[in-house]
C-alpha cells in the first residue's frame, strides 16, 4: 500500500510540471486578471501579516545570534489580527510563513538588523516583538 502511494505521488510530481508548462488556449471567463482582480479583504491582509510575523520570528530564533522572539507578545499581536497559533501551524499560513522565512535567510545580517530596528525594544513597527538574547 505504501509503495503504491509513493509511486502515485512520484508520478504526480513528475507530471505536474509538464502540465503546468502547457499554456491554455484562453483563460476561463471568470478568471481574475490584474485589471479585475478582486480586492484583498481586511481579514486576508491580517492573515498574511500574521504569516509574515511568524516567518520573521522563526528566522530570528534560528538565524539571529543576538536576538530572540518574545513569544508572549507575538501571541497577543497575532490574536489581535484575528489569527490563532493553530492557524499558523498548518495549511496555507504555514506555507506562507516558511516562504517568508526563506526570503529573510537570503540576507541574514541585514534582516537581523531590520528585525531589531522594526521589532526590537524600540521598534518602529511593533516594539518588543524581538528582544535581545540572554547571555548563555
Amino acid at each position: 500500500m505504501r509503495f503504491a502511494l509513493s509511486a502515485c505521488l512520484l508520478a504526480a510530481m513528475v507530471t505536474t510540471p509538464a502540465l503546468a508548462q502547457t499554456a491554455p488556449d484562453a483563460p476561463p471567463p471568470d478568471a481574475a486578471t490584474p485589471e479585475n482582480k478582486p480586492p484583498e479583504t481586511k481579514a486576508e491582509r491580517q492573515r498574511n501579516s500574521a504569516a509574515k510575523l511568524s516567518g520573521l520570528l522563526y528566522f530570528v530564533q534560528n538565524a539571529c545570534p543576538d536576538l530572540q522572539p518574545d513569544y508572549a507578545r507575538f501571541k497577543n499581536v497575532v490574536a489581535n489580527l484575528g489569527v490563532t497559533l493553530e492557524d499558523l501551524s498548518a495549511g496555507d499560513l504555514l506555507l506562507r510563513s516558511r516562504t517568508y522565512t526563506e526570503v529573510y535567510t537570503k540576507d541574514t545580517v541585514a534582516n537581523c538588523a531590520r528585525a531589531d530596528t522594526n521589532f526590537g525594544p524600540n521598534g518602529t513597527t511593533i516594539p518588543g516583538l524581538v528582544v535581545k538574547r540572554a547571555a548563555p
